[in-house]
């Protein structure tokens, strides 16, 4: 057997050309507006594909730090009489010699005028009512540049807003909407088949069971940023092979199979692609032990693939323990799963030869297992918030016992 360690490395070389190469040839022309705000959102960063620059120095022109008046600083101390004030969003006309004009905050500078002062320093104080007067006495300390936000201070035109492979945040979305870019290039999503094996999904009657490995996945890969789709296959080789082949046609980059990799006399994942280059590599992990790997001949191209166990539990703990990790950190949420050395509530058993993978709750300071170990208490995992490690060599847990803890939200 494999151990975590080993298999967690294989997953992650086998899927780094795909995530690196998604970032040279993976492109997607953007609208701005659409990654704030519609399909370009969600959890996991987008990435530019591309260095942006300003088409525009930022900010655009001078403008006002403040609600003040705009004048001439060589006007200091002097009184000068008050003339049309200026919005934020005109174009003012230029300020004539020995006169103030009434300026907002963010507002142009008038052509004439190289500093600002704050209405405060006038005997009422504050606009509008300072609107009204006819004069005003610019204060003696008034020096060039005072209160101007000076064209370009925050970016030149042609300067770099953002290099190729800078994360999509709010931040950036804000600084290209400033600068007036309206459309980027972002590499686009890993695309994710997951292939949900089994007679019983599509069974009659009593004999059917629900797919949760299909939405469970979808919902775990749209965590870490990833498009995904899912299929129901059957325990029959050609039905799998030809289901296969039509869903991941030119569009997936990746396949997650579930099932059909155990020693039954049913397992078509291993039956079919055993001979087209998966490997399966039992790893000594309780629940989780059945995986497989590898690079698979489909619809004319090599594709990876992974394979997990079929029952719901084993599919998630695999997902959390060898495929998040890669897939969290291209998406630049390497840093989401808390991981904590907690002192066990109460007593548990595990297999001396495994590395057991619990679930549990944490809660005073201490891990509280939620449910037993089997794989199918797909419920249990539910209630759960943490995953909780017991690790190869433990055949028994006591109460205070360290135990390291994943969480889950």
């Amino acid at each position: 057997m494999r151990t975590i360690g080993q298999h967690r490395d294989e997953i992650a070389a086998l899927v780094a050309p795909v995530l690196s190469g998604r970032r040279h040839s993976g492109l997607e022309a953007r609208d701005i507006d659409d990654l704030a705000t519609g399909a370009g959102a969600g959890r996991g960063h987008r990435v530019l594909a591309g260095a942006v620059v300003a088409p525009v120095p930022l900010p655009p022109f001078d403008n006002s730090q403040m609600d003040g008046f705009a004048v001439r600083a060589v006007d200091a101390g002097r009184a000068l009489r008050v003339v049309e004030p200026i919005p934020a969003g005109v174009v003012p006309p230029p300020l004539d010699p020995d006169s103030a004009a009434p300026i907002m905050t963010g507002a142009r500078i008038p052509h004439g005028a190289d500093a600002v002062f704050p209405v405060e320093a006038t005997p009422p104080g504050a606009f509008p009512a300072a609107l009204t007067l006819a004069e005003v006495t610019v204060p003696d300390d008034l020096v060039t540049g005072t209160y101007v936000r000076a064209t370009g201070t925050d970016l030149a035109r042609g300067g770099e807003l953002a290099p190729a492979g800078a994360a999509v945040t709010p931040a950036l979305l804000g600084t290209l909407a400033a600068a007036g870019v309206t459309t980027v290039d972002v590499v686009r999503r890993l695309r994710v088949l997951v292939v949900s094996t089994g007679s019983e999904l599509r069974g009659a009657g009593d004999a059917t069971i629900g797919d949760a490995n299909g939405i469970a996945l979808r919902a775990a890969f749209a965590e870490v940023g990833v498009d995904a789709r899912s299929i129901r296959v059957p325990d029959d080789e050609s039905a799998f092979l030809a289901g296969l082949e039509d869903a991941v046609g030119d569009w997936a980059d990746l396949v997650l199979t579930t099932g059909g990799i155990s020693a039954g006399a049913y397992e078509v994942v291993r039956q079919a692609l055993e001979p087209r280059g998966l490997e399966v590599t039992p790893v000594a992990m309780q629940p989780g032990g059945p995986q497989a790997s590898g690079r698979v001949s489909i619809a004319g191209r090599s594709v990876p693939v992974v394979s997990f166990p079929g029952n719901p539990v084993s599919a998630l703990v695999s997902f959390e323990v060898f495929l998040r990790p890669v897939l969290a950190a291209d998406a630049g949420l390497a840093d989401d799963r808390i991981v904590q050395e907690l002192p066990a509530a109460e007593a548990a058993t595990s297999p001396p030869g495994k590395h057991q993978v619990r679930r549990g709750r944490v809660e005073d300071g201490h891990v509280h297992f939620v449910g037993g170990p089997s794989s199918h208490l797909l419920a249990h995992y539910a209630a759960a918030t943490h995953l909780v490690h017991v690790p190869v060599g433990t055949a028994v847990v006591e109460p205070g016992d360290p135990l390291t803890v994943w969480s889950l939200r």
